[in-house]
Order: structure tokens, then C-alpha cells, then sequence
């Protein structure tokens, strides 16, 4: 390991401990770094994972700038961790660990915080629902609403709606939900990207974007309205559009507001799978995360790829010191 800078210090939760989130981080401190970087986890979960992968780990636990080694902030799993190997039981360790990183940032200990892959089939729950980290960050922020919003290559895509049911999306289309996921993009756009004037593409919901309301009506009703007012107030906001072709446009716009989650993730995956960045807008603070699941299969294998979590954490740093 070499190399720790003096950049914006960074909350890092590896996620799943039995998936490749400690393979990843692990791995990319590695590498030179330009920026303080604090892992919230177990440092001996990371140590073992470390000696299965072969590389070496040097882990102070506290305040530390020492370039040799991982500043760790010690939590303690509540069951031993076997790579690929879930345990039900280690699901409120994960919530620790981001409650943990959030009350850092919240409190000015961090810049911003990069969160690593979690299982959501253990830390669902009847008493305590849990859809994904957008969720849980926007809750445990006490804010409004936050938007989710992939980046990859030349694309950008925002999401109306997230880890919800398909059967379930259409009655979540309001004017209110549009307008105020275009607020929070655009502000995002501005406040976190330097756009002065965002240029937003904005998905239809159906087919042909309902093709006047012969294929479904969600955009006469909600979504042509909704542009028409945005455009009126002199934003550059187009749409509905045909999802088929919309992304024909990413090079002529900032972002596209997409529907739902498999209707833009799919063609931004495809496209820089691997490279992609999440990043919720809306927050008091920055947060970026990868783009891809626990991969349990390839726990503890040395075949996971860092390339995800390096640019999460070089994004971060961006938006830190923006």
C-alpha cells in the first residue's frame, strides 16, 4: 500500500461482509490514494479476506494519516463471516455500519460517504423494510426525497421510482413525484456537476411514450404536463420520450429521468458495467456507491473487479471538494 492523501476525508461501509465488498476495498487501497479514507467494518473480517486474497493489509484502527496503513473504525460482526456464505444474523451489522457513517457525515467527521454492495434479502424486513441504501440514506437524513442516479461513460440516468414492483410503478407517477424528482436532479446537476442550465431528457412510462394515449395515458395526464410547466418556467426539460430512442439523446442532454429501475439501468449497465457510479442527489452530503451487486460466488476468489468502488471513491472526492 502507498500513498494516503491529504484530500477529503471519506466514509467507506464494505457492505455484505460475506460478499466482495471486502475484496474490494481491500483491494483499492492498494493503490496510491488522494484522500483519507475510513472503513467502517470488522477489521478481522478484512484481514482474513485479505490473507484469502493474498494481498497484504495494514489496518490502525482510529485517527490515522499513516500512508502504509487502513484507517478502520472497528465494528464487530455478530457472527463469523465465511465468504459467500449469508448469515441473516450479521444484517443489523450492516445497518450499523451505515447508521455509523451517516452520523459522521451528518456531523461534519466526513466529507462524503461511499457505501459497497448489501444483500437486501436479509436486511428486508416485516418490522423494518429496507428497498435499498436511496431509501434508507434519504430516512436516516430526514430529508424530502432523494434521487438515484447512475453515471456511466457519457450517460446519466436519474430514476423516478426505484426497487419497487413493476405492477406497482404506474400509480406511483404523480405530477408531485415528477416534479419534485426534476427539482432534486436539476439542483443536483447544478450544486454537485457545475451545470448552470441543466438539460434534462425525460422517459415516457409506455410504449411509443403512450403514443397519444392509445398505449396507456400516464403521459398525457402526468408527464406532458409536467415538461410543458418546467419548460414554461424556462427550464430545458423535453420529453415525455419513447424509451426505446431516448438514449439516442444522451450526448444532447445532462441526465434522463427515467420511470423505472429497468427501464434506464439496463442500457447504462451495458454500456460501462463495471465503471458506473451511483449517486444519490439530494442529501445533505455526498454519496456514491458501485454499481453491482455481493457477487458471493466471487467472494474471497480474487476474481472481483475494484473498478467500480476506485471511480464510487474518486467520484466522491469530486463532489467533496465540490
Amino acid at each position: 500500500m502507498s500513498g494516503a492523501g491529504t484530500g477529503p476525508r471519506i466514509a467507506l461501509t464494505p457492505g455484505e461482509p460475506a460478499g466482495i465488498g471486502p475484496d474490494i476495498v481491500i483491494e483499492a487501497f492498494q493503490e496510491a490514494r488522494g484522500f483519507d479514507g475510513v472503513v467502517i467494518a470488522d477489521p478481522d473480517v478484512l484481514r482474513e479476506r485479505a490473507e484469502q486474497l493474498g494481498l497484504p493489509l495494514a489496518i490502525q484502527a482510529g485517527d490515522t494519516r499513516d500512508a502504509a496503513r487502513m484507517t478502520v473504525l472497528p465494528l464487530c460482526t455478530d457472527a463469523p463471516v465465511a465468504p459467500g456464505m449469508l448469515d441473516a444474523t450479521n444484517a443489523d451489522y450492516v445497518l450499523r455500519t451505515l447508521r455509523i457513517a451517516v452520523d459522521g457525515c451528518l456531523g461534519g467527521d466526513f466529507a462524503a460517504l461511499v457505501t459497497g454492495p448489501v444483500q437486501k434479502s436479509i436486511l428486508d424486513r416485516n418490522d423494518a423494510p429496507f428497498t435499498g441504501h436511496t431509501g434508507f440514506l434519504r430516512d436516516a437524513c430526514g430529508v424530502e426525497d432523494v434521487v438515484m442516479m447512475l453515471m456511466g461513460g457519457a450517460l446519466r440516468v436519474a430514476l423516478a421510482t426505484t426497487h419497487v414492483p413493476l405492477a406497482e410503478v404506474p400509480a406511483l407517477i404523480t405530477p408531485a413525484r415528477i416534479d419534485r424528482k426534476l427539482r432534486i436532479l436539476t439542483d443536483g446537476l447544478r450544486s454537485a456537476f457545475g451545470i448552470d442550465t441543466p438539460r434534462v431528457a425525460v422517459a415516457g412510462l409506455n410504449p411509443h411514450a403512450g403514443e397519444g394515449g392509445h398505449l396507456g395515458r400516464e403521459e398525457t395526464e402526468v408527464l406532458e404536463p409536467v415538461c410543458r410547466r418546467w419548460r414554461a418556467a424556462g427550464a430545458t426539460v423535453e420529453g415525455p420520450l419513447p424509451a426505446d430512442t431516448i438514449f439516442q439523446r444522451a450526448n444532447e442532454v445532462d441526465a434522463i429521468l427515467a420511470m423505472y429501475h429497468d427501464q434506464g439501468l439496463p442500457v447504462l449497465k451495458y454500456a460501462s458495467f463495471g465503471t458506473a457510479v451511483n449517486v444519490t442527489l439530494g442529501l445533505p452530503f455526498p454519496r456514491t456507491s458501485v454499481d453491482h451487486g455481493t457477487a458471493l460466488d466471487l467472494a474471497g476468489t480474487g476474481s472481483a473487479d475494484a473498478g467500480s468502488l476506485a471511480r464510487a471513491l474518486a467520484t466522491a472526492v469530486d463532489l467533496a471538494r465540490t
